[in-house]
């Protein structure tokens, strides 16, 4: 059985395999193990901490096949970007250039460097190992964390924000760097990516062009990528617009992909989850049912997870979401005993 857990320092190794994996696609998961020990420890000293409200703590999860403790994949949340590091976006606006003399009047897009969203969640680190890619996968590993967040809700600010990321070439190169940031930081895509996720992003400011960039003076090779994911995550892209997350206008600096927002009570997952206590079943689910009166007919795919921290668990199991009973061997990977608290969010058929 897959399931959703805390990261621990035991899953060190695993996290560098997977960022071998990832090829430095992923700022938040470079393949450096000091990096991935302090992605770790922040995360282990976010759940010790008490939290009344969200002051930039980090937390990361992995998803591991509880039978071979294979780690298949990890996901974070930041709980307030911004706060002890710039965090910079490209806010698309239309400049106005008009000549009554002339009767020429011009609405023409700029990207202006902006921090915008000082302040906001952040929903990051969302990479699944290769083998492990299905939708049912994704589906746990990604909104777990939201059903950490219903659990918590006071460790998280009101609008939370996704980073995608942006189309690259088959040489894995940015055509909105190549024309852009490649002038100002004087090196390659990867090398940049690599940077913010290792260290201050100060350079950052230090480096990018402070005014506005006109759009129209960009190569049309870059011009077409602004705004744009990556094709090969749209099964993440329609996860997070089903959740209510839409595009506001703003893209990342480096490779203009888009950034979704969404106010945090109203993500899905949240706002339809529920909160209910254990009922157990006897050891087979499948009888159980039966015994219980349950109509299997009734049985959906539900997101289930106790209200911990450290030992927070989230994992998928059919269950009748009007009457849900846990077999025991569900019970005991959520570590959960009767009469303690659940949060449940059935999937869509």
């Amino acid at each position: 059985m897959l399931i959703v857990r805390p990261v621990t320092f035991a899953d060190i190794q695993a996290l560098e395999q997977l960022a071998v994996v990832a090829g430095g696609s992923m700022s938040t998961l470079p393949a450096n193990r000091d990096h991935l020990s302090e992605l770790i420890g922040a995360t282990q000293r976010a759940l010790r901490a008490d939290v009344s409200q969200p002051k930039g703590e980090t937390y990361h999860f992995v998803l591991e096949d509880s039978d071979s403790r294979e780690v298949l994949g990890i996901s974070g949340i930041n709980a307030a970007v911004g706060l002890s590091t710039p965090f910079y976006s490209y806010r698309i606006d239309q400049l106005v250039h008009a000549s009554n003399d002339l009767q020429i009047h011009n609405r023409i897009p700029a990207l202006h460097l902006c921090q915008d969203h000082t302040g906001s969640s952040s929903l990051c680190s969302l990479f699944l190992a290769p083998q492990h890619r299905s939708q049912e996968n994704l589906n746990l590993l990604s909104r777990a964390r939201m059903l950490f967040m219903a659990c918590h809700r006071q460790r998280f600010s009101d609008r939370t924000l996704v980073e995608l990321q942006g189309v690259t070439d088959d040489q894995a190169k940015s055509p909105f760097w190549e024309a852009l940031g490649r002038h100002f930081f004087s090196m390659e895509f990867s090398r940049a990516n690599y940077l913010t996720g290792i260290q201050s992003k100060s350079f950052i400011a230090d480096l990018m062009p402070h005014y506005p960039v006109y759009v129209p003076l960009l190569p049309a090779s870059a011009q077409a990528v602004i705004g744009k994911p990556r094709p090969d995550i749209k099964a993440i892209v329609d996860l997070l617009e089903s959740e209510g997350f839409k595009s506001r206008g703003y893209v990342d600096i480096f490779d203009a992909g888009p950034t979704l927002e969404a106010r945090t009570d109203q993500i899905r997952t949240l706002r339809d989850s529920s909160s209910l206590l254990v009922s157990a079943n006897e050891p087979n689910s499948d009888s159980a049912a039966n015994k219980t009166g349950n109509d299997t007919s009734k049985m959906q795919l539900c997101l289930v997870s106790n209200t911990r921290l450290e030992q927070f668990r989230c994992l998928l199991t059919s269950l009748d979401p009007s009457q849900p009973r846990l077999d025991s061997s569900v019970s005991a990977r959520l570590g959960v005993t009767q009469g303690e608290a659940l949060r449940l969010h059935p999937l869509d058929p």
